[in-house]
């Protein structure tokens, strides 16, 4: 239920579910974040079960039989996109 967000699931499976929906509201106010694929904790940048996810949708799409392949070429592009951007760390924003 975790890994596949399935909130209303995971509420019925806690000892508390009115509880356990009373915390999930209060860090996720908005009407469109009950349903979202992430929870507070961490956000939507960040989710490792959202990464995870991201990762063998990549996969199944670039048509990669195995999520380590998906990975390597993953990292493959971004490494480009790194050298491509100046191999800086920190970018530099400017103020508008």
């Amino acid at each position: 239920a975790r890994f596949e967000f399935r909130w209303e699931d995971q509420f019925n499976l806690s000892l508390d579910p009115d509880k356990a929906r009373e915390f999930h509201d209060q860090t996720l106010p908005q009407e469109g974040a009950k349903t979202a694929h992430f929870c507070s904790m961490c956000g939507p940048h960040f989710c490792s079960m959202k990464i995870s996810e991201d990762v063998r949708q990549y996969a199944r799409e670039n048509g990669y039989q195995h999520d380590d392949e998906a990975l390597r070429a993953g990292m493959e592009e971004k490494a480009r996109e790194f050298v491509e951007a100046g191999s800086e760390i920190y970018s530099h924003q400017e103020k508008e």
